[in-house]
């Protein structure tokens, strides 16, 4: 299948100003010859010209374009690749694959443009993942960690992991090959060395709930009593007038959910039920759905009105959230202050209290920046964040085999028994990487792609 040519519309569907038709393969510059004619001269390697769309009849060319030819292995997928750039017409691009598959080309399927990248060794499939995950990123946060990765910062990570299990393996066998020249390790030296790998890897699966945060947006619930505020500042958060705002009480029953952008990071922010005794029971069942999604929930914003005396209610409630990750936020300081701040006691230091007047606008960018700062800020300039269920779920199955290796030394076994559970961590590194190319895989993750990438 990969010898074939294949052809593909590489930007967006639609119409725009420009579209851009891409060919990789042996024949990709033979076929593209035959739809695109230079204005003049030859067509250079790796620099553009401009010329023409034949059309398939006598009724003259179709469009002005230009043609850039890379020739392999100098492209991205390290064949010969042809991408035509021209108007963003769908009829005009549609019609040069039409005529390139006339030609000999063939219809390329999802992602097998950086799928032949990967099998000819220019990207491993850590990489070919951060493509697609640059692709379609819903943060300037992930935007900027899937382009370290695509870059091999997560690559060189894991390869650094391979190095050092290596080096302790070779170390190993050397000394039950030659007992007698004390080349090997000793067993406090093994454990030492494989506890290193062991926090590495654990390093690694526990940046994934962060990671998959930044790809699907943090969900963050905002909590409180009823009419303390919550639509009023659901609405001034996202800067328009999204959920409904009364004076009277449980006027929201069900939950609003939206997509809110702070400093390049997304997050989904819920409005829901305000939580207390219920007056009806559709506005029950609306506060068991909010106390589900607060639990949730990622992180909680919990309001208070601060014109308001505390209650047993809001106490209960703090209780309850204290242990999540929360940001207290005292609503309505411009009305009378009755709320004291006495009865939060000392605030954990992961607790962070923010005085705002939703109506007001007052301080809104201060709990914008704490929002930041507590649920994005420990994420930023992390290169080697694990984005994806299938890289965390074989660096658990290693974490497994190096901590039943590492149990083999110190419980005094033999070395042999340890170097064969070591032996079984170096195709799970392959599977990681690709190195060990299973097919189910690699359909899995590049089915996922778009046409033309």
């Amino acid at each position: 299948m990969f010898e074939d040519t294949i052809i593909a519309i590489s930007t967006p569907p639609g119409q725009g100003g420009l579209g851009i038709v891409r060919l990789s393969g042996k024949r990709a510059l033979a076929v593209a010859k035959k739809v695109f004619k230079p204005k003049k001269g030859a067509v250079p390697i790796g620099k553009p010209v401009f010329g023409v769309i034949r059309g398939s009849n006598a009724d003259g060319p179709l469009d002005e374009a230009f043609l850039t030819y890379f020739k392999a292995p100098r492209s991205y997928t390290r064949e010969d690749v042809v991408e035509i750039s021209c108007h963003g017409s769908p009829i005009v691009l549609e019609e040069i694959v039409r005529l390139g598959v006339k030609l000999g080309a063939r219809h390329a399927h999802p992602g097998e443009f950086t799928l032949r990248a990967h099998l000819n060794g220019r990207l491993d499939i850590i990489q070919a993942e951060a493509v697609n995950d640059l692709i379609r990123a819903v943060s300037l946060t992930q935007v900027r960690i899937s382009f370290r990765q695509l870059g091999g910062s997560l690559s060189r990570r894991i390869g650094s992991i391979r190095e050092k299990i290596v080096h302790v393996l070779s170390r190993i066998e050397a000394g039950i090959e030659f007992p007698e020249e004390n080349v090997g390790i000793t067993r406090e030296g093994t454990t030492r060395e494989l506890k290193s790998v062991i926090v590495d890897i654990k390093e690694l699966i526990a940046g994934y709930d962060a990671g998959r945060s930044l790809m699907e947006g943090t969900t963050l619930a905002i909590a409180g009593r009823t009419n303390v505020g919550k639509s009023t500042l659901f609405n001034a958060l996202l800067g328009q007038e999204r959920a409904i705002v009364t004076p009277y009480p449980g006027t929201t029953r069900d939950f609003l959910k939206e997509r809110l952008v702070i400093r390049g990071a997304v997050f989904n922010l819920i409005d829901m039920a305000g939580l207390g005794r219920p007056a009806h029971p559709v506005e029950r069942e609306g506060i068991r759905r909010g106390e589900q999604l607060a639990g949730e929930a990622a992180g909680v914003l919990l309001v208070f009105d601060g014109s308001r005396p505390a209650g047993r209610e809001d106490t209960r409630l703090l209780e309850r959230f204290r242990n999540n990750h929360i940001i207290i936020i005292i609503n309505k300081i411009d009305l009378p202050r009755k709320f004291d701040r006495a009865m939060l006691g000392h605030p954990a230091d992961d607790i962070r209290v923010v005085e705002i007047s939703a109506l007001k606008g007052l301080n809104l960018d201060v709990l914008k920046k704490s929002i930041h700062r507590l649920f994005v800020s420990s994420s930023e300039g992390r290169e080697d964040m694990v984005l994806h269920s299938r890289q965390k779920i074989i660096l658990e199955e290693m974490l497994g085999v190096l901590e039943a290796a590492r149990s083999v030394f110190l419980e005094g076994h033999s070395e042999e028994v340890g170097a064969e559970e070591l032996h079984k961590a170096i195709p799970m590194i392959g599977r990681l990487t690709g190195e060990i190319k299973v097919r189910e895989v690699l359909d899995d993750i590049f089915s996922r792609f778009c046409v033309g990438k």
